[in-house]
């Protein structure tokens, strides 16, 4: 299993971070070591003293594939969840300024709390889907997927040139804008539509 997260597929997001928004999807990744499931409390890593939540609408890949057609691609999966893109900002920062890779920010153990997973059937279009993060009971991020640049049929034709998909590969498909720091003793509850999918603590 392994875990594809979209960067920079919400407009907004983009500005607030001053990155340039790009023409093709960008994709980068985190090992399965990431994956925080349950409800398990995140554990503030002791290397950063910046780490911010990115809430995102997760796909879970149910079948093997490459060079996967657009037009096909909703086959690819019955099934989305919600999960947290931990980023350890202070070190990205320091990483982008170097030239460097940062998944030393991105990758670390615990980086992607993931909720439950739900049929996509319950939807009536999950190209309009609204989410959403509390943080301590207050909403810090409130989002649609019609605000995003890349679909998530497109995201896995585009991804799926370069990388094989296997069944039950996680890919995150991006954050909307109001990503910001965590501190311990934060409470998360992340949500699609109106139901909480996601809940963990800060510790």
């Amino acid at each position: 299993m392994k875990i594809i997260c979209i960067g920079r597929n919400y407009r907004e997001h983009a500005k607030e971070l001053n990155n340039p928004v790009p023409e093709k999807p960008v994709f980068f990744m985190k090992p399965d070591t990431a994956l925080l499931q349950k409800n398990n409390p995140f554990f503030y890593p002791d290397f950063s003293n910046e780490v911010h939540y990115e809430t995102e609408i997760v796909l879970k890949i149910n079948r093997n594939g490459k060079h996967i057609e657009e037009r096909f691609a909703h086959k690819y999966f019955d099934e989305i969840g919600i999960g947290i893109d931990f980023t350890a900002r202070d070190l990205q920062a320091e990483q982008k300024k170097k030239g460097l890779p940062w998944e030393i920010a991105k990758a670390f153990d615990g980086a992607a709390p993931v909720g439950k997973f739900v049929s996509t059937s319950r939807y009536p279009d999950i190209h309009n889907l609204h989410f959403s993060l509390k943080i301590n009971g207050e909403l810090r991020q409130s989002g649609t997927t019609t605000d995003m640049m890349f679909s998530f049929e497109k995201i896995i034709a585009y991804v799926s040139q370069f990388i094989s998909l296997k069944m039950g590969d996680l890919i995150f498909t991006g954050t909307p804008s109001g990503v910001g720091p965590t501190k311990i003793g934060d409470h998360f509850e992340a949500f699609i539509e109106d139901e909480k999918l996601l809940e963990f603590n800060v510790k």
